[in-house]
């Protein structure tokens, strides 16, 4: 047995990997993560190493090998966990071990650490003034030194510095002579900023308090689960989790606090902060890397409780950990982009059951994964039917748009809207509008009559292409363009192309004197934008907010009282077998923006399919009606979760190399003996060409989540050392 071993577990070291040989005495003791000594360089000096991983081949002559010296005795736990974690991460979800290690490992270069230096007198004020008395020169600026700190049992070094003019020879000459100690402290970055917390610890309503008391029955008891919060917007699923953090920090735990989006952090951690003061932090992707650094640490060293963040706050290192929530579980940003592509999700229920913790899952519109695993019992589910305050749910109208060109308005406002708007002037009300999607879709539709171009075999809308093709990227059936749409004959079919920026022009050119705030990629891309927007608008110093998908996840506002979705169809058909789902939750969180005080709330969603399933049921805020058609339609096609899904992206630079590459991928799959494996392709995905990088991908489906990691682990060897593959990257996406 051989073990691949790093010697550093900074960053910039988990690229190097060194070799050695397991000795047969140690093979009970080692494993991933372990920590060992190793014998290190010409001079075999002893030295210690983490393992990260096992193997039985050796990489280089064997008789060059070292041996591992020993097993490190009461080695640092939280970093062995983490060697652990990146292991499971490689195996479920692909990728290398170095990727795994630099997900879950944080800091990603040294970062100096800050510092507070004290001064205070080494000995007692008689003997000081005896040392000054007996020197063989004067100095009054000893004295002056010797006479501030006898007064005071340590002093600031900057407040001395700047109250007394002090030179720093001075003070290193008395520190020489022993007579004063410099005590330097470690300074945390807080990116907390302490004067804007203010909150009323509020009371738990009958609801809230069922579904809070329950919980900390069950973990009282022992009993570690996956519960999930099913609660309308507005129905306090915040404080639910605000208590069940605090019951389980109270019996010495920590907990991991997960939200989807950066700009959600100001309000939630206003909220924490008032309840755990200094012993909650924050991490996310805008703080300044010293400040990153410092939370970790603070985290490894027990120093603090509960850590709120994004999916990447789910690594944090804590020794003790009692429980972890996701907040709004159902958003897409908990799935990585970047290999190894885990979803938090899941990454957070395996580390719960390696740490004998408790997830609580919370949204008013659950993942179609996480309500399937409800029903069947896996997860414990609760309830929360009615807004917290006991506000009303606001009234959500549908727009036909296709009644309103008819009627002569081609305006991005509905007759409805733009009405609405003027109303919410005058009364000094506030307003957002929500535009589904930033930028130009793929979808080709009617406006005249609404019908969409789709797959005839896998019922997912057809994508444009720029050479004129309709392309399903699911099975790689294609189409000529059309001009005509194929149903009524009219000539308005085409793809949405009006994004935020050009809203915010139609606003001010229609409604004069109109103070708009725009919230997207572009206007929130510095380190506090999305704060200073959010500012912005709770101090109404706006009367509309325009914005993406950003603006309508948990943000409160409690003068917002129209909500306006601008092209509700926009998410429905992008070529996603998830499109539906993503449509109804984001209409549903969209409408929750609205009304949420004492206020009276309105809601207009515009789209040109008013009858399809997803937009009728988020009309209704009725949860039930959507999945019982949209798991309908999962069986039907044998979509996540009722099968699981592998997607295997073939890439290149070279053209060429990928269609080689494809084609003994296709032999390869062929082959793959098991008749429980589906598969599909290599097709052409969504974008072929991007960055000069061409690629191509490869559907596979199974009933069984392991039949596919072992599918994935078999092309990996394939791959390994295949001259085809020299210049191909093969990359791993599951469900």
């Amino acid at each position: 047995m051989y073990a691949n071993i790093i010697v550093d577990i900074s960053h910039e070291q988990l690229d190097k990997t060194f070799q050695y040989h397991v000795p047969d005495a140690l093979l009970s003791q080692i494993d991933t993560g372990v920590m060992v000594n190793i014998p290190f360089g010409r001079g075999n000096r002893i030295i210690t190493g983490y393992v990260i991983e096992l193997t039985l081949k050796a990489e280089f002559d064997e008789e060059r090998i070292k041996d591992i010296d020993s097993v490190v005795p009461n080695r640092v736990k939280a970093v062995e966990d983490m060697i652990k974690l990146a292991a499971w991460l490689k195996h479920n979800y692909g990728g290398t071990m170095n990727q795994a290690l630099k997900t879950v490992i944080p800091v990603k270069e040294k970062i100096r650490q800050k510092e507070k230096k004290h001064i205070k007198l080494n000995v007692t004020k008689e003997e000081a003034k005896e040392f000054i008395k007996n020197a063989k020169r004067k100095s009054p600026s000893k004295e002056k030194l010797i006479e501030y700190l006898s007064d005071r049992e340590e002093a600031d070094m900057d407040v001395l510095k700047n109250e007394t003019g002090i030179s720093p020879s001075t003070i290193k000459s008395l520190e020489n002579d022993g007579i004063i100690q410099i005590i330097s402290r470690q300074l945390y970055r807080n990116p907390v900023k302490e004067d804007e917390i203010q909150e009323d610890k509020i009371s738990l309503n009958n609801e809230q308090k069922n579904i809070v008391d329950d919980f900390i029955g069950d973990y009282d008891r022992g009993i570690r689960k996956t519960y999930l919060i099913h609660g309308v917007t507005g129905s306090g699923k915040t404080l639910c989790y605000i208590n069940m953090i605090e019951h389980v920090v109270r019996q010495g735990k920590q907990a991991v606090m997960l939200i989807p989006e950066i700009a959600l952090t100001f309000q939630t951690v206003k909220r924490f902060y008032d309840r755990f003061g200094e012993r909650v932090s924050i991490l996310n992707s805008r703080m300044s890397k010293g400040e990153r650094y410092d939370q970790f640490l603070r985290a490894m060293r027990g120093e603090i409780d509960v850590i709120i963040g994004p999916r990447s706050a789910l690594f944090t290192p804590f020794s003790n950990l009692g429980l972890i929530v996701i907040d709004e579980e159902h958003e897409m940003a908990y799935k990585s982009e970047q290999t190894p592509s885990y979803h938090a999700r899941q990454t957070a229920i395996h580390i719960a059951q390696t740490k004998n913790a408790s997830v609580v899952l919370g949204s008013a519109t659950p993942s179609v994964e996480s309500y399937y695993n409800a029903k069947k019992g896996i997860y414990k589910l609760y309830e929360l039917k009615n807004r917290a305050a006991g506000a009303d749910m606001p009234d959500v109208a549908v727009v036909d748009l296709r009644e309103e060109l008819k009627q002569g308005n081609r305006s991005i406002f509905s007759r409805k809207l733009k009405e609405l708007i003027e109303d919410r002037i005058r009364k000094k009300q506030q307003i957002m509008l929500f535009l589904n999607k930033r930028g130009y879709a793929g979808f080709i539709s009617c406006r005249s009559c609404g019908y969409v171009m789709k797959c005839p075999h896998c019922d997912i809308s057809l994508t444009a292409h720029n050479n004129g093709r309709l392309v399903c990227h699911y099975c790689g059936y294609q189409t000529g363009s059309v001009k005509l749409c194929p149903k009524c004959g009219s000539r308005y079919i085409s793809g949405f192309k009006a994004g935020t920026q050009q809203v915010e022009e139609m606003l001010k050119k229609t409604f004069p004197g109109i103070r708009v705030l725009r919230m997207d990629m572009d206007t929130t891309s510095g380190k506090d934008g999305h704060e200073k927007i959010i500012s912005e608008f709770a101090a109404h110093n706006a009367d509309v907010l325009v914005g993406t998908q950003m603006i309508v996840k948990g943000h409160d506002f409690p003068d917002v009282t129209l909500v306006g979705v601008l092209a509700a169809d926009m998410s429905l058909y992008t070529s996603d077998f998830r499109a539906g789902e993503r449509t109804f939750q984001l209409l549903v969180q969209a409408a929750g923006r609205a009304g949420r005080k004492n206020l009276h709330g309105d809601v207009i969603i515009q789209t040109y399919t008013p009858d399809n399933y997803s937009i009728v049921a988020a009309q209704k805020q009725d949860y039930e009606m959507f999945y019982d058609d949209e798991i309908s339609f999962r069986k039907l096609m044998g979509y996540p979760p009722v099968m699981h899904m592998l997607e295997v992206k073939i890439s290149s630079k070279n053209e060429g190399n990928l269609e080689k590459s494809c084609d003994d991928m296709k032999k390869f799959s062929d082959m793959a003996d098991d008749k429980k494996l589906f598969i599909t392709g290599p097709v052409v995905p969504q974008v072929y060409k991007l960055n000069d990088i061409y690629t191509q991908v490869l559907y596979v489906k199974a009933a069984d989540y392991e039949r596919l990691t072992q599918f994935k682990d078999n092309i990996e060897v394939h791959v390994k050392d295949n001259i085809l593959y020299k210049n191909v990257s093969v990359q791993f996406n599951f469900d």
